[in-house]
């Protein structure tokens, strides 16, 4: 539904005079920082594993087509890196990556100022990166690390599906101009 939606144009891919009808792929649109930022619009979803954005879609609004919707309210870009991975391609993931997954990645301490604790259990923010000499420094391995980032792109917002049809009429106007 997204690149239909998108300008087409001819273009001769092959450079033998012979021009295809293609999609204009240099065609975004982002959606404004006000928009993005307004958390009344917004449900907070937590992605199960293995889930994909259609799944998420064809959930929240009752079809995946509109899982670009999830897509640009959340500012992704690349659904295959962007989004959770599920648990199998975590694991694969990080023995590609890591020679010894448990090993140490970096080492950590609490802030000595502002906040000093998280607010709830996946907030490490609190939290600053340190040599393993110093004092209190807690060892954070390359299996935590990468959960941790894991679990931020797990924590999505769904637009409120009472503003779709808005959303896609605005959508629609932009890639008009």
């Amino acid at each position: 539904m997204y690149f239909r939606k998108i300008e087409k144009g001819f273009y001769d891919l092959k450079g033998n005079g012979n021009p295809k009808i293609v999609t204009d792929l240099m065609t975004r649109v982002k959606v404004r920082e006000k928009v993005i930022n307004e958390m009344s619009l917004y449900d907070k979803y937590d992605v199960p594993s293995g889930e994909r954005p259609e799944d998420t879609a064809f959930k929240h609004f009752g079809s995946s087509q509109y899982h670009w919707v999830i897509l640009m309210t959340n500012n992704i870009t690349d659904a295959y890196y962007e989004w959770p991975m599920s648990e199998q391609t975590f694991e694969t993931f990080l023995i590609d990556k890591y020679a010894e997954p448990g090993a140490v990645h970096h080492y950590e301490v609490s802030q000595s100022s502002g906040r000093t604790s998280g607010q709830g259990p996946d907030d490490y923010s609190y939290l600053v990166e340190v040599n393993s000499d110093a004092t209190g420094a807690q060892s954070v391995s390359n299996r935590e690390y990468e959960q941790r980032l894991q679990d931020e792109k797990r924590q999505i917002n769904l637009l409120n599906p009472s503003y779709l049809n808005t959303f896609i009429e605005e959508f629609d106007k932009l890639v008009r101009n």
